[in-house]
């Protein structure tokens, strides 16, 4: 039976920081991003990224301050079925459903419906995807600077994961997409 595949982006620095303060993507790397969400039926959050982003991209909570060029991301995001994993939340909106429970047989269950893809994003819930073996695509948008600081890509990963790079970008600013998914 085929499946829904499960793809992962991220933007990460030179040195590894995958603090969304870091560095503000410029023009080209939200591109990406809409892209990357427009390819997927649902998004899959954890409690703090459902939240940040909910607090950017909601349309009642935009900035009038953003640039023109981020308005597809918002309005991408705005629209896509959400699922947010939290044992502490009671209740989301923004046309969202919580997880609960079984983290990884939900992902499965979801996995298995009809569709183009599921989106995943955050730190945490990819770095317990990943070591459930879920997620079938990695992108890792990277930044070109250093900030030594921050959280770190997969830190506490309970094994090494064996990638294939399919695909490679390049963009004006010196970032990099590099997309990669697991050796078979």
């Amino acid at each position: 039976m085929a499946v829904r595949p499960l793809r992962y982006s991220i933007n990460v620095t030179l040195d590894g920081c995958v603090d969304h303060r870091a560095g503000v993507p410029d023009e080209y790397v939200h591109q990406v991003a809409t892209e990357a969400l427009q390819r997927a039926d649902a998004l899959i959050f954890g409690r703090v990224t459902y939240e940040m982003m909910e607090s950017a991209w909601r349309p009642e909570n935009l900035s009038p301050d953003l640039p023109d060029w981020t308005a597809p991301f918002a309005r991408t995001v705005d629209a896509a079925k959400k699922y947010v994993v939290s044992s502490t939340l009671d209740d989301v909106g923004w046309n969202s459903e919580l997880i609960r429970g079984d983290v990884g047989g939900a992902v499965e269950d979801l996995k298995r419906q009809p569709g183009n893809g599921l989106y995943v994003g955050g730190v945490q819930l990819p770095l317990a995807l990943a070591d459930l073996g879920l997620i079938d695509e990695f992108t890792f948008v990277v930044l070109p600077f250093v900030v030594g600081h921050g959280p770190s890509l997969f830190a506490g990963l309970s094994q090494r994961l064996d990638l294939t790079l399919v695909d490679r970008q390049e963009f004006p600013s010196g970032a990099i997409a590099l997309t990669y998914q697991p050796k078979s």
